[in-house]
């Protein structure tokens, strides 16, 4: 019991020197350098170096009471900006995944599916094109056909199923509900608890790493906003929050993917196991009578 509490403590304050301690102490030296110099000493280096000259210089600078007090202090402060970013991390998830409620939200979904059903209509004309083309043995026919394939690329570009999300991370994510609905008439979000006690250890923490994956895009995007306040002091801080932000974005984009195509996999690979863990026949691969079948058992239908 010593040995796991030593090594449960080590790992929370690894955890919590990565997340909160390490990246508010950053975020607190750029306020200070922000502060420090203002817009018009942006680059004054010299202005800088004074200013911690004239800390150092300071009576209380050779106390070591008064040292620790700062220092405790110091860390406190860096404790509660990483938990302040947290929080705003939490929230542009939610952003991300639902988007917040609102004439904005509407107006945002019902442009993305415009684009969608623009993108869809134009694949479905090359595809009916490069069809009849085949079938009449026209010269042209592979042309057509890759025109159609770019066309197709295109529109999953815009989301793989119909947007219902004003951003493309919410809709990446629930689109495997559409397509595992389509492809085997299984409820994901019903059956999903019981496909997650069935899948193996293994695939537990792919799954799992890609939604922490997903929230730590988050939290980074969170700190580009927060670096992006500190541009009103200092300009050069917007350069680092954009860059943050956008990478942010780009990694949750990432592990948004990762997360529904693992998801995608996990019925894939297990949807028969969880039709025969419920005592339904189902000897080669899914099929959607099963699939309604499994739905209906889960639902638990009054």
């Amino acid at each position: 019991m010593t040995a796991f509490l030593n090594a449960l403590g080590g790992k929370l304050a690894e955890r919590w020197l990565a997340l909160l301690a390490i990246p508010g102490l950053v975020y607190l030296v750029a306020l200070a350098t922000a502060v420090t110099l203002g817009q018009w000493h942006w680059q004054d280096t010299g202005r800088l170096r004074e200013r911690l000259d004239a800390l150092a210089a300071a009576p209380g600078a050779h106390s070591a009471g008064v040292l620790a007090v700062v220092a405790v202090g110091v860390l406190a402060g860096a404790a509660l900006t990483g938990t302040g970013a947290q929080a705003l991390g939490a929230l542009v998830e939610r952003v991300w995944l639902t988007g917040p409620r609102g004439p904005v939200t509407r107006w945002l979904t019902a442009r993305r599916l415009r684009r969608w059903r623009a993108a869809d209509h134009a694949y479905r004309t090359a595809l009916v094109a490069a069809g009849r083309a085949r079938l009449g043995g026209a010269a042209d026919a592979d042309t057509l056909a890759d025109e159609a394939e770019a066309r197709y690329a295109r529109r999953n570009e815009v989301g793989l199923a119909a947007p219902c999300h004003p951003c493309w991370t919410g809709d990446r994510v629930t689109a495997p509900d559409r397509r595992v609905w389509r492809a085997y008439r299984v409820d994901l979000t019903v059956a999903w608890p019981h496909l997650w006690l069935l899948a193996p250890d293994s695939t537990r923490a792919e799954l799992g790493t890609a939604r922490d994956a997903l929230s730590a895009a988050a939290r980074l995007t969170a700190w580009g906003a927060a670096y992006l306040l500190l541009a009103v002091w200092w300009w050069p801080a917007a350069l680092v929050g954009v860059v943050t932000a956008a990478t942010g974005v780009v990694r949750g984009r990432t592990a948004a993917a990762s997360f529904a195509e693992l998801a995608e996999a996990l019925v894939d690979l297990h949807g028969k196991d969880l039709a025969q863990a419920l005592g339904l026949e189902c000897e080669g691969r899914l099929t959607p009578e099963t699939g309604e079948e499994v739905t209906r058992l889960l639902s638990k239908p009054d």
